[in-house]
């Protein structure tokens, strides 16, 4: 009898696992536990009701734009409308505080502006609705809120049908004629979803093994596909294809297997859940062979939904260099694992992002509005990506290492003049506190009327948010450190951000310093977290004159 064959090639082993295996097994699933990453059974089903009332929420939507637009009532009622989950709901892999991807499906009739005028009002309505923030402009626009305190991204996509009924599935390629290149992206992400669990061999063991995964890459910082990192589908997807190779094996099995594969793989060879297919649309599939920049990616990771996309285009050299030395170490604290020299928790060590280099760039995005920071601060963060890439061509440097998450503040300023000046990268001695940008973005018009209450108390709120680059600089045996000249890229960067058609260089800036490990602020330590000290050793061969340098290459928007 034929074993089945899972993915585009043959199993590396079909073997069981054995009694050892199971009880790393048990082992890792009580760490995951103990980790926190399940939730309860009672939060569970909240997340069903939330789910339940967005899907009555979402018919009464297109039935209110139906008939507004001199349907009748039978017609209305029949276009019915569906919202689908996607990301790590879907795939079964949330946890406590997890948000839920959602999509909202709809017929022909109701468009993007309908999503926006008729149905944001709807929800604002709701008591149960708080922190609702709306991106319209967004290139898969996007409404951000919590729904009985889970938060909930939803976002849009119409179909070229006359009615979207609850029996609605999108397997269907021919869904797709018809249909804007928006909103096949926004559809792809249940498609992706839904073709990855269908191609496993066994969920549980998949799920399991997904968890582990997701919250080493988190902990070792190397997980936000914005950044150049993997993010979630990439991760899912790399889980998926060693569960693949080995059919029979439990969650601790492909764990440990998963660091040493893929370190091994035969990068940019592509990893295929399964062979990439033709459909009925004019869109552009990925193909290196066609298209010179799908042969440029350095891990291409291929989502198995026609049509078929390339899910870490982003991964620039550093952080390939980053990812495949993390992989090297977890492999290596992995096999101990399996031989029971050490315990699961080792593998879930916090990164040392903070402690790895001596020299940082921080790179600040400042705003003086709530709303305008949570847009601006985004468009910097899409931005990094091609900094670090401009980076990478410095001669003096050996490696651009971004940290995968921006830290964000509120400095509260006495005068319009002190905010301009931290506003133009002048530092000030301002009380200043952590932030949740999207909470104070979906409040500032209440926070507002309280700030102006009293006009003599007034503050003048400066919001930012930094990012951070680790730099390994080139060192040559017998040499001086070559001098740092980042002038090129920083300027670059600048003119890139300012580009962003949102722009306004009366509210906005940015702007980028650097800094040794030192002096790092405080907020990217966590408490009791022992800080960088100040070597003992005097610096040779020029590394102190280049550290001067390096001071020089302060610049700045302002």
């Amino acid at each position: 009898m034929s074993v089945k064959q899972w993915g585009i090639t043959p199993p590396i082993s079909t073997a069981p696992a054995t009694e050892q295996e199971n009880a790393l097994n048990t082992a890792l699933i009580d760490e995951l536990k103990r980790q926190n990453l399940f939730e309860s059974s009672a939060e569970s089903e909240r997340r069903i009701k939330v789910l339940d009332d967005l899907q009555r929420i979402a018919t009464e939507f297109v039935k209110k734009v139906s008939l507004a637009k001199h349907m009748n009532e039978k017609m209305a009622n029949e276009a019915g409308g569906k919202i689908f989950t996607y990301g790590s709901y879907r795939l079964g892999v949330y946890g406590p505080g997890s948000d839920i991807d959602t999509l909202l499906v709809v017929p022909k009739h109701v468009s993007r502006e309908n999503f926006f005028q008729d149905l944001e009002p709807m929800l604002r309505e709701r008591e149960e609705v708080t922190e609702l923030a709306s991106v319209p402009d967004a290139y898969v626009p996007i409404i951000k809120f919590k729904y009985l305190d889970i938060s909930i991204d939803l976002i849009f996509s119409r179909l070229s049908v006359p009615k979207v009924p609850r029996s609605l599935e999108l397997s269907d390629n021919n869904l797709l004629k018809g249909v804007e290149e928006r909103c096949i992206l926004s559809l792809n992400g249940t498609r992706v979803t839904d073709q990855i669990l269908q191609l496993v061999p066994n969920r549980s063991v998949f799920k399991h093994a997904l968890r582990a995964i997701k919250f080493w890459a988190q902990r070792r910082a190397i997980y936000a596909n914005v950044i150049g990192f993997p993010g979630g589908v990439a991760w899912a997807m790399m889980v998926a294809r060693i569960c693949q190779l080995y059919p029979n094996a439990v969650s601790s099995v492909i764990v440990a297997k998963f660091f040493r594969i893929l370190h091994q793989w035969n990068w940019p060879q592509p990893i295929l859940l399964k062979q990439i297919e033709d459909g009925p649309l004019q869109v552009r599939i990925w193909n290196p062979k066609l298209y010179p920049s799908d042969k440029a990616h350095r891990m291409p990771i291929i989502t198995p939904a026609y049509p078929s996309m390339c899910a870490t285009h982003n991964i620039t050299p550093s952080t390939q260099a980053i990812i495949l030395s993390e992989m090297v170490r977890a492999g290596e604290i992995a096999d101990q694992i399996m031989v029971g020299s050490l315990g699961w928790s080792a593998l879930f060590q916090k990164h040392d992002f903070f402690h790895r280099y001596k020299h940082y760039l921080m790179i600040t995005a400042v705003s003086k509005t709530a709303e305008g920071q949570l847009k601006w601060s985004g468009l910097v963060e899409s931005k990094l990506r091609h900094l670090v890439t401009r980076l990478e061509l410095v001669e003096a440097i050996a490696l651009a290492h971004p940290f995968n998450k921006g830290f964000d503040k509120i400095h509260n300023c006495k005068s319009e003049e002190e905010a301009n000046q931290l506003a133009s990268g002048i530092s000030l001695d301002v009380t200043s506190h952590s932030a949740d940008l999207e909470r104070i973005a979906a409040d500032a018009s209440e926070q507002n009327e309280k700030e102006d209450e009293k006009e003599d108390k007034k503050l003048y709120p400066v919001y930012t948010t930094t990012f951070y680059i680790g730099l390994e600089l080139e060192k040559k045996k017998g040499q001086p450190l070559k001098k740092l000249d980042i002038s090129w890229p920083a300027q670059e960067f600048y003119e890139l951000c300012k580009k962003w058609d949102k722009y306004d260089e009366t509210l906005m800036n940015v702007f980028i310093k650097n800094t040794r490990n030192v002096n790092l602020p405080d907020e990217v330590f966590e408490p009791g977290e022992e800080r960088p000290k100040v070597s003992k050793k005097r610096s040779i061969n020029g590394a102190a004159s280049n550290n001067e340098t390096m001071k020089r290459q302060k610049v700045s928007t302002a």
